[in-house]
């Protein structure tokens, strides 16, 4: 009977590891991301929370009733919900995700020989119960053997950017990164031969990738986005990708919950400074205001603004000012403080005021930020679904409710993740002003939805609950038409309950 409960344990551990490493993989391969994920999938539902203390039960009661353990095994059928192989973002068996895999099946099979050499089921019991728990140690212990096999491709990717001789912009910041790329880069186009890193390539492994297989010969300009989940990553990416100009966006609490606090994430924004010869800096931010004149004495300084005319430049009421000067109007879709930051960088590199001004009126639209369009059936759509910030978030309901006409005015949401200590509080206040404002409001999923409907407690709205993104589509078709305006705000991948 205790070899059968071994074995048993064994295979529904490794069948039920797919669901955990999808997590690790969706997460960057973050140590301790799994486990974090793993409590907010038991916690999810009533039906899970039972499943979790029947494992628990089992768990430290195999120790001393064998037949328990099966109780543990039969409930690992859950967390229910949470896919193995995903339908937003499945499961894609790269090799460090094989890695992975293998290190944690040797911790598994580890338990399970632990096991038989005691004969005590408990220890195969206890490692299938706490596989989100096993996938992070194999984290862990794989760390620097990961960043070990990536120093080749860093170091190929340092020595073709030095040979290329271009100059690099590195963009960072809590918010706004890829909309100021993108910004830059048409900025630059009409004078420099310049080169943006893609999509979202913007850790170490992703940097060297776009290098390596990107940076064409004679590139003159490479503008490089720079994110950050703790300190030191951004002071790691200068040192093969040393910036000339160093753009911080915006400080917010975004990835609180990783850094713990605002002062860490703002010291972690700073090492893109550390050896830059201009900082261009959003000074809107109280905390990034502070930063520029601590950096004034160490570099240039370039002051942006969308709300003050005095900074070196700004965008207030749609006009872009370069110092004192007007240099024309910009449309309403622009991110001025976006704008303004790659404003303040082109002029950095050289391009003349006069010719920054004449590429205003085709500023790229960067996809799923408050993208505008209209439905087949002529409801207007705002597409803020890569936004997971409350200014941004309150942007964009401002921007459903300019949409003209007395039609109905909805918003989609599963809210705001990754803001530590702050999320429910301002999950509660995006609901609360939403309702207030707008005709519907529907919550999506069980990430955030009792902050939601607390703050959605009071107003005019009717609000509607619903568990995937299809159900809230299928519910804007159902209710909304022409005349009507809907504002898509965040979207979630399912590795979120």
């Amino acid at each position: 009977m205790t070899i059968l409960l071994i074995a048993a344990a064994t295979v529904a551990a490794f069948a039920s590891s797919p669901r955990w490493l999808r997590i690790a993989q969706r997460e960057h391969y973050q140590p301790g991301s799994v486990t974090r994920f793993a409590v907010r999938w038991w916690r999810s539902s009533w039906l899970n929370v039972l499943l979790f203390l029947t494992a628990l039960v089992a768990t430290v009661g195999v120790w001393w009733v064998e037949w328990l353990g099966w109780l543990g095994v039969a409930a690992l059928v859950g967390p229910r919900g949470l896919s193995m192989r995903g339908r937003t973002s499945t499961l894609s068996w790269t090799s460090r995700l094989r890695r992975l895999a293998i290190a944690a099946g040797v911790l598994v099979v580890a338990l399970a020989a632990a096991a038989i050499g005691n004969d005590r089921a408990g220890w195969a019991v206890t490692g299938l119960v706490g596989l989100p728990l096993i996938v992070d140690a194999a984290l862990v212990l794989l760390g620097p053997i990961e960043r070990q096999l990536g120093d080749k491709w860093v170091d190929l990717a340092r020595s073709r950017l030095a040979a290329s001789g271009a100059r690099v912009v590195a963009i960072t910041g809590s918010y706004g990164k890829t909309t100021t790329k993108g910004y830059l880069g048409h900025l630059l186009s009409g004078r420099f031969r310049t080169m943006v890193t893609p999509a979202s390539f913007n850790n170490r492994m992703g940097l060297a990738r776009a290098i390596n297989e990107h940076l064409a010969p004679g590139i003159e300009v490479f503008v490089a986005e720079m994110g950050t989940y703790g300190p030191g990553e951004i002071a790691d990416l200068c040192r093969f990708v040393p910036p000339e100009i160093g753009v911080i966006t915006a400080v917010g609490p975004v990835h609180l919950e990783r850094f713990g606090s605002i002062e860490a994430i703002v010291a972690a924004k700073k090492e893109i400074l550390a050896d830059a010869r201009v900082a261009v800096m959003n000074v809107d931010d109280e905390l990034l205001a502070r930063v520029a004149a601590e950096e004034a004495g160490h570099r240039k300084i370039v002051r942006v603004s969308a709300h003050d005319t005095t900074a070196d430049v700004s965008v207030v009421g749609h006009t872009l000012r370069i110092g004192p000067t007007e240099y024309g109007p910009v449309g309403p879709e622009v991110f001025a403080a976006n704008l303004a930051c790659a404003v303040g960088a082109a002029i950095e590199l050289g391009v003349p005021p006069h010719e920054v001004a004449r590429r205003l009126d085709d500023l790229p639209v960067a996809p799923h930020r408050r993208q505008l369009a209209t439905s087949e059936r002529g409801v207007v759509v705002i597409d803020d679904t890569y936004n997971s910030n409350p200014e941004g978030a309150a942007a964009a309901l401002a921007r459903l409710l300019a949409v003209p006409g007395d039609g109905r005015k909805a918003v989609v949401s599963p809210g705001m993740v990754e803001l530590g200590d702050r999320q429910e509080e301002e999950n509660q206040r995006f609901a609360h002003l939403a309702v207030s404002q707008v005709t519907d409001l529907v919550v999506v999923g069980r990430t955030n939805r009792s902050a939601l409907l607390r703050g959605a407690a009071s107003g005019k709205a009717t609000v509607t609950v619903v568990s995937s993104r299809a159900e809230a589509v299928n519910w804007v078709r159902s209710h909304l038409g022409p005349g009507d305006a809907v504002l898509y705000e965040n979207d979630l991948p399912d590795h979120y309950p």
